[in-house]
């Protein structure tokens, strides 16, 4: 009596565990982009950053049963490249008019409602006061916390989170 229970009890967990937000990310014309990295390596591994950190976003903080597309149309990321002949080239944060930008399209899928979408360039003229936590865990920190805010005040309800 108790094993069916427990093979009942792990099938509705791995059920349950299986079962997440489905997001989809796409990149066009990535090549054209204002700034998303200064060699074809460096783009690829730049925008396989942003996708995954918005589809792990979108898996942690969207309900199961929605559905999250977003075309990315732009991306200038933080600092500007200068040239160096010990290193390459240097990706300098001065805090001016190199702060990070995202341009995209979005439309979020919810059962029984008309789908929410929209245009937006998402930025961050501060990006340098607000980095805290960002820059030791991996690349892209402003451009990561910048997209927290961002799909946080776009698609969490607040109203689920305070009950």
């Amino acid at each position: 009596m108790l094993i069916p229970r427990a093979l009942a009890c792990m099938a509705c967990l791995s059920i349950a565990a299986a079962q997440s937000a489905t997001v989809t990310v796409s990149f066009t014309q990535p090549e054209r982009y204002s700034d998303a990295g200064t060699t074809a390596p460096e783009r690829e591994t730049n925008l396989a950053v942003l996708a995954a950190h918005l589809k792990g976003l979108g898996q942690r903080l969207l309900p199961d049963d929605q559905a999250l597309t977003v075309e990315v149309l732009d991306v200038d990321l933080a600092g500007s490249v200068w040239p160096s002949r010990r290193a390459g080239p240097l990706r300098i944060a001065r805090g001016g008019a190199d702060w990070p930008r995202i341009r995209m399209r979005y439309s979020l899928d919810i059962p029984g409602q008309e789908p929410r979408s929209g245009t937006e360039e998402v930025g961050d003229m501060d990006y340098l006061r607000h980095i805290a936590g960002y820059t030791s865990s991996g690349s892209l920190g402003h451009e990561r916390r910048m997209l927290d805010e961002w799909f946080r005040a776009r698609f969490v309800d607040r109203s689920a989170t305070q009950r």
